[in-house]
């Protein structure tokens, strides 16, 4: 087995990674962007990649919800909740009064901005693809910034880096949440249902016009069906065109389930399923009595018997 993370070593991707059994005894490739782990999947290069997907404190992360919405079809079979903690890191031999310029992940960025403008307010700010590879690339001698935004994991790897402050976030109970994700073909299996599942669709705005989005949504509220994220992007094909990435709570082989699907599929038919896996947290939904299993079984009998 081959896995594949956002890299290189260090970053919270890694660690996500590592808290699942099969992987952490696999070969692990690190990948230099989001879509090049998935495109190592898509390709049939790695059987799976974690990737960050939301962050507790900054939403959802673009890279990966458009990644994972283009192109060839993908399955999501797990989620990893990471707590998130940050260090500011420099160079050998920089003192934090120093630094004029600091590098990181946009999302680690805007988790450590309120601490930034306290103790170093005229700091300029570089985005970097990860926060270890921003911190790595202070061993190089060759960036044009002088301390980094990362984990305190990659400080582990490299004790040569100059920790400068630590636990430097505005959020202490901020948590990045990864998914692992494999091929439609060939990959690894979807998940059986646990009780405490999530669903994950994409689906295309069919029409711009009032009340469409409502037309998606009551397709889960008919169904008893609840809605953990959802998020809208833009298709890139003209102004105004978006399509909406949607965690639900439930499983595919849940009856309420598919018939939201089916009723998703009826409005939209572009719509892309991208996974049933258990939740993270364990937390089973709440469902009412007349939208358990049982009772569309028992609908679909009276049905079928007039």
């Amino acid at each position: 087995m081959k896995y594949t993370y956002l890299g290189p070593e260090g970053t919270f991707s890694e660690a996500a990674l590592l808290s699942v059994p099969e992987a952490a005894e696999a070969e692990r490739i690190p990948s230099h962007s989001v879509p090049a782990a998935l495109s190592k999947v898509r390709q049939g290069e790695v059987d799976a990649a974690m990737v960050p997907i939301e962050n507790s404190v900054e939403g959802g992360v673009t890279a990966t919800l458009d990644a994972i919405a283009a192109g060839d079809d993908l399955r999501i079979v797990g989620e990893v909740l990471v707590p998130i903690r940050f260090i500011l890191v420099g160079a050998p031999g920089i003192r934090l009064d120093e630094v004029r310029v600091v590098s990181t992940h946009s999302h680690a960025w805007a988790q450590v901005r309120g601490w930034m403008e306290e103790t170093l307010p005229g700091a300029d700010y570089v985005p970097a693809s990860s926060t270890a590879a921003a911190a790595v690339a202070l061993l190089d001698g060759t960036p044009d910034y002088d301390a980094a935004v990362c984990s305190p994991i990659v400080a582990d790897h490299h004790p040569e880096l100059n920790v400068l402050a630590t636990d430097i976030g505005d959020n202490a109970n901020a948590i990045t949440r990864f998914v692992l994700v494999t091929a439609v073909k060939g990959g690894l299996p979807t998940p059986a249902p646990t009780g405490a599942d999530k669903t994950t669709v994409v689906i295309p705005l069919p029409k711009d016009r009032a009340g469409a989005l409502m037309d998606l949504l009551e397709q889960f509220a008919a169904r008893g069906v609840n809605l953990s994220r959802i998020e809208s992007r833009p298709t890139g094909e003209a102004l105004g065109m978006y399509f909406f990435s949607i965690d639900a709570e439930g499983h595919v082989d849940n009856l309420r389930m598919r018939h939201a699907l089916r009723g998703l599929h009826r409005v939209s038919t572009g719509v892309k399923f991208l996974g049933s896996y258990p939740r993270a947290d364990g937390r089973k939904p709440i469902v009412d009595p007349h939208h358990t299993d049982e009772a569309f079984a028992r609908a679909n009998a009276w049905v079928d018997g007039l």
